[in-house]
């Protein structure tokens, strides 16, 4: 079925929007020349939007000797002024903070971003060990624990739409193994993983629920510590009914 063309062009914003969601996809410094064949566009046409995305502080060059371009935080910001946004992390901001000081460990609240995640929260612990995970970091959905956890608590309709997204991505993944692993998470109601992104981290993440469906998740980036202060599994159970306690207060 062939889709119909847009019923309005703008071409200027299309241009903007194009670049930002190219460089949003790839971390790394790009270059004019790498941006203008990822978009498909001459450097003439892109040259100008660049100079304006980086005077509105969308884009900033990269460090020394990077020589491209990346995004900055502002897109972030704007997203968190949402009122939705800022009314989870009101919410959610003080439980995260007893349950820190109750296990000793960071943790940190995650959103999905189409085929991503993104951390849109975090709290810290007083102590001189632990993995802290910065607002605004962001994985491939199907490359995260938080992305696998909020994948399972959907409906199937809403994790046939993320199936396709996935698949269409550049980011390649496990279909069958990421179907089984949220399948047993389902199951389970939580998903105790070592870190993909840090060897030596287990990831204790709890989904937070709306409309029965997760919204966002809670995780904990576990370390194991010499003396133990608690293990990964009690930590895990202080993390669901901290999630518990969060989608209580969403009314979920």
């Amino acid at each position: 079925m062939t889709t119909p063309p847009p019923k309005y062009r703008a071409p200027a914003l299309d241009k903007g929007l194009d670049i930002l969601e190219l460089l949003a996809r790839d971390a790394r410094p790009m270059t004019m020349s790498e941006i203008s064949q990822g978009i498909g566009r001459s450097r003439g046409e892109i040259f100008r939007m660049l100079q304006v995305l980086e005077e509105r502080g969308y884009l900033s060059k990269g460090g020394p000797g990077e020589g491209g371009y990346v995004l900055t935080n502002r897109l972030f910001m704007l997203g968190m002024q949402q009122p939705q946004v800022q009314n989870v992390t009101e919410l959610a901001l003080p439980v995260m903070r007893r349950l820190a000081d109750a296990i000793r460990q960071p943790c940190h609240l995650v959103a999905p971003s189409d085929d991503q995640i993104v951390v849109i929260a975090q709290v810290d612990v007083p102590s001189d060990l632990g993995l802290v995970v910065r607002p605004g970091h962001r994985r491939p959905l199907a490359h995260s624990t938080s992305g696998l956890v909020l994948f399972a608590f959907q409906q199937p309709d809403a994790q046939a739409r993320l199936l396709q997204r996935l698949d269409a991505s550049d980011v390649p993944y496990e279909r069958a193994a990421f179907l089984a692993a949220a399948a047993q998470v389902r199951t389970l109601g939580y998903s105790i993983h070592a870190s993909e992104a840090v060897v030596g981290v287990i990831d204790l993440t709890a989904p937070i629920l709306q409309h029965g469906s997760a919204s966002y998740t809670l995780t904990v980036p576990f370390i194991e510590r010499r003396p133990q202060q608690i293990d990964a599994q009690a930590a895990m159970q202080a993390v669901c009914a901290a999630a518990a306690e969060i989608t209580a207060a969403l009314g979920g």
